[in-house]
């Protein structure tokens, strides 16, 4: 009966009682009992700490990070006890399977290798065990641990190198020893704290060598390595100092030992013959002989079952796969060498299946937990007993794949028809159960292999929904992944995912999927692959009008920035707010988080005209266009700070020379003062200190007018210049000669009598009021004409003029003009000039 929709038996019976009309009544139909309520599922979110950052994993809109908080960083990791160390360890051995275990095998020929290996091992030398698949690596390291478990403080770790990088084994060899519950430390912890693990470490299935290799065994040097590697992985360096030890096949007696073993029985004449061939065809390996003794014991059973008592043709069961007649022959050389086929065939359909899911998923085996719902039968979990016995599979780290060789041998004969198909199926269901909350993150991540095969089967989208079975198993298996501190699986399933949902179109899941590959480079300090993938993320879901995906991205990738020492490209906050033009030092992050940045006014740093030194500029202009952000704003200060002191030297030189407010310039006009008939011009004040000027009458009637000497410099300074001008000696001249030293000479003096003044007169030059001092050079006055007259030198105050010099004397001019005696044109031009 369904609580929530009522069915057809239940209309009419609303009312009805007990035989006396008095019953009870029947609950109302919302009161539903709480094993039966249907509550809407919680997403499984786990914080956890990564580095110096605090990530919760949140599968709904992506992985948030932050700077973790001072008061919640974790305790310093503790290691686990002898008793700890053991449970781990049967923690991570596969489990046994179910149904008639297989006889135990001896390990035979290998006491040497073994006796070597344990004492190298015990003087701390790392060894390396090379030996072709099925020649008994796994085997001998088992017998190896058994050895040494005394040798070390921190006792014998088990380690899987398959599809394992040297990152993370150290992980996995820190989680070995140390106790960290949500506890990824950063890399520098990492090495801290492994180079302290005193440890006898066995290795198997290394897929590495070279500098991956050297880095693993720097990291660690107080460990022993015992690593066990196929011939084809690439060999160490010759600074690893490995030591080499080599396994072959075995001899053919201790390989018809091992048969007989393996059948638990003596071999009859055939079958020994047959052994010896075998022998011979696959090279002594142990596992070939193994399976040919699944072979024999899987004869005798075909033949107990005929030849059985009562046993009647008619009434065989078409599902009896051990009805194959009376008389079994012993199988080929080929079968022998090559018996996965065979060995299949004589097995449950279960079991058959069960194979066709592992060569659909690239040899990996499901867990027995999952081939029920896979296959469909309610007994599959009981296949993988059929299949390790058989010697099928082999033990991969918690798990078990099919053993080499054996993938090919069953493509050969179909077993790879419909692998699509079911790594779909494969896909859809792991998608659930990891998705689901009640699966533990650390038992997802034990299936990372198989969901790993199914995306890889799926990715490449060749028919439709395949690609989007692939988004939907990586969007419920990452979480997991990155919860169970799994983080090699994590990142190749957001790679596949990633993928997927672009062949797919699925624009959203694949904004979510660059968005938990920039928080993963983030987390393991890859700067430059973190902002690439953020950047990513935000575009889409920018497109998408993703607000709160957007302003995760946006903080994360502000995490990115602080960690660069530089804004996010296109100068916007976590939040999305621009951030300021200039302040964004290395700073350590605030405890809580990363705060919108609060927009504040940029300062603007413009040119001035004023002309500054060359150097200056010059300097300034390369400190802005080779610093950086931070550089620039101190540059463009810089440069502005130049500037100013620019302006204010140049303002007080030019204000020291200004003219008084009482002199009359060339540059000035004259006026005419109320009540005088003459221009202010022709008349020099009282107190000036200029040179005089021609007066009207003087040039009028072209007499010269004379200056009193020593008046062209400054009263208070005797060694100021005059407005504008400045006296050179050419060389030294007394009485009426006078020569210039830079250009034609002129006479000083007339017939009129000496010339006296208050200094001595010099063939000088003299310039305009705004030209440099020259040496002896000639000077242009305000009409442009050169003068080439003799300037004089201004008296000291104590030293006052005797007598005004008579006519006929050459006197300097302040303002760059020359009088010259007897000389109406002379006159008539300096009038001119000061008009002008």
């Amino acid at each position: 009966m369904d609580p929530m929709n009522r069915g057809p038996e239940e209309y009419g019976h609303d009312n009805e009682r007990g035989d006396d009309g008095a019953g009870a009544q029947r609950p109302p139909r919302d009161a539903v009992p709480a094993d039966f309520a249907q509550t809407p599922t919680p997403a499984r979110t786990v914080r956890l700490v990564a580095g110096d950052f605090t990530l919760t994993v949140n599968p709904v809109d992506g992985s948030e990070i932050e700077p973790g908080r001072p008061g919640e960083q974790p305790a310093a990791p503790a290691r686990h006890t002898a008793e700890e160390r053991e449970e781990l360890r049967r923690a991570g051995r596969p489990p046994v399977p179910a149904g008639p275990a297989a006889p135990p095998l001896p390990l035979l020929e290998r006491q040497e290798e073994r006796e070597r290996l344990v004492r190298l091992l015990g003087r701390g030398r790392s060894v390396r065990l090379t030996g072709p698949a099925g020649s008994g690596r796994s085997a001998l390291l088992d017998a190896v641990a058994a050895d040494c478990a005394g040798l070390a403080p921190d006792g014998v770790i088990r380690l899987s190198g398959y599809r394992r990088t040297a990152t993370e084994l150290l992980y996995e060899l820190f989680t070995a020893v140390h106790s960290a519950t949500l506890h990824r430390p950063d890399r520098t912890t990492l090495l801290e704290h492994v180079r302290g693990i005193g440890a006898v470490v066995l290795l198997d299935d290394l897929e590495f060598g070279g500098s991956a290799l050297d880095e693993l065994l720097d990291a660690t040097p107080e460990c022993a390595f015992l690593l066990a590697a196929t011939p084809d992985v690439a060999a160490p360096t010759a600074d690893s100092h490995l030591e080499e030890v080599f396994l072959s096949g075995l001899e053919r007696g201790a390989a018809l030992e091992l048969l007989e073993r393996a059948v638990d029985r003596p071999l009859t004449d055939d079958e020994a013959n047959w052994a010896g061939d075998l022998w011979f065809e696959s090279e002594g390996l142990p596992l070939r002989f193994v399976q040919a003794g699944a072979l024999l014991r899987q004869r005798d059973a075909l033949r107990a079952l005929a030849e059985g008592p009562g046993h009647d043709d008619d009434d065989d069961d078409a599902d009896d796969v051990f009805a194959d007649g009376h008389d079994v022959p012993l199988p080929t050389i080929g079968e022998g060498a090559a018996p996965a086929a065979l060995l299949a065939s004589r097995l449950s359909e279960s079991a058959r299946d069960a194979l066709r899911f592992a060569v659909a998923l690239g040899g990996e085996v499901p867990h027995q937990a999952h081939l029920p719902a896979l296959v469909g039968d309610t007994h599959a979990d009981a296949a993988i007993g059929e299949l390790t016995s058989c010697a099928l599979l082999t033990p991969v780290g918690s798990r078990y794949r099919l053993a080499a060789g054996v993938a090919a041998q069953l493509e050969a004969v179909g077993y790879g028809e419909g692998a699509v198909a079911r790594a779909h199926t494969a896909a859809q269901h792991y998608a659930w159960w990891a998705g689901h909350p009640s699966v533990a993150p650390a038992r997802a991540a034990a299936e990372a292999d198989a969901i790993l095969a199914a995306m890889g089967v799926l990715v490449p989208g060749q028919e439709a929904g395949h690609a989007s079975a692939a988004v939907l198993l990586a969007r419920s298996a990452a979480p997991a992944f990155a919860a169970g501190l799994h983080w090699g699986a994590w990142e190749r399933t957001l790679r596949n995912g990633q993928e997927a949902a672009r062949i797919a179109g699925e624009v959203a899941e694949e904004a979510y999927f660059h968005h938990e590959l920039g928080v993963l480079a983030l987390c393991t300090g890859n700067l430059d692959r973190a902002r690439a993938e953020l950047e990513a993320s935000i575009a889409l879901r920018g497109a998408l009008a993703d607000k709160r995906g957007t302003v995760a991205g946006r903080r994360a990738l502000a995490l990115v920035a602080d960690r660069e020492g530089s804004l996010p490209p296109d100068g916007r906050s976590a939040a999305g707010e621009e951030n300021p033009a200039a302040g964004n030092e290395e700073s350590a992050s605030p405890s809580g988080g990363v705060p919108a940045a609060v927009p504040s006014l940029e300062t603007l740093v413009t040119r001035r005209d004023t002309p500054t030194p060359t150097s200056l500029l010059a300097g300034a202009r390369r400190a802005v266009l080779s610093g950086t952000r931070r550089n620039l704003v101190a540059a463009g200060a810089g440069a502005l700070l130049a500037v100013v002191l620019g302006t204010v030297v140049t303002l007080g030189a030019t204000s020291g020379n200004e003219d008084p407010a009482d002199r009359v310039t060339n540059e000035q006009s004259a006026n005419e003062d109320d009540g005088s008939d003459s221009l202010n011009a022709d008349e020099p004040a009282d107190d000036s200190t200029g040179s005089p000027a021609a007066t009207p009458d003087a040039t009028k009637s072209g007499k010269p007018t004379t200056a009193q000497p020593g008046e062209s410099g400054s009263a208070d300074d005797p060694s100021a210049p005059g407005d504008g001008s400045s006296s050179t000696t050419g060389g030294g001249g007394s009485g009426t000669n006078g020569s210039t030293t830079g250009g034609s000479s002129t006479t000083g003096g007339t017939s009129g009598g000496p010339s006296t003044t208050g200094g001595t007169s010099s063939g000088g030059t003299s310039s305009g009021p705004s030209d440099p001092p020259s040496s002896g050079g000639t000077s242009t006055g305000p009409s442009g004409s050169p003068s080439e007259t003799p300037t004089s030198t201004s008296p000291t105050p104590s030293d006052p003029p005797s007598e005004t010099p008579p006519s006929g004397t050459a006197v300097g001019m302040s303002n760059g003009a020359t009088a010259t005696t007897g000389s109406p044109s002379s006159s008539q031009a300096l009038s001119s000039s000061s008009s002008t």
